[in-house]
């Protein structure tokens, strides 16, 4: 797995982003009590229900994986000259 620049930010920012499609799409949302590996591994499941990115074999579903996926989803996302992707 290549290392992102920038992947803590941009996980970050996938937690925020992924939460707002969330909602958008009927889920109510997560509380502030949620940890932070709960609202990844539940982004990430959306996700790839709704087939935005490619799930990972069952023996790779780790938190270090999730974070990456979600990484990626959102580097591509983003404009090529945005200060995360630099």
């Amino acid at each position: 797995m290549k290392k992102i620049k920038n992947e803590a930010e941009l996980v970050k920012k996938a937690i925020i982003i992924g939460e707002k499609y969330a909602i958008n799409r009927g889920y109510k949302g997560f509380s502030s009590t949620n940890a932070a590996k709960d609202k990844i591994e539940s982004l990430y499941r959306l996700l790839v229900n709704d087939k935005l990115i490619q799930p990972l074999p069952v023996v790779q579903e780790n938190q270090v994986n999730m974070k990456h996926k979600l990484a990626l989803w959102l580097a591509k996302q983003l404009p090529k000259d945005h200060p995360l992707l630099k």
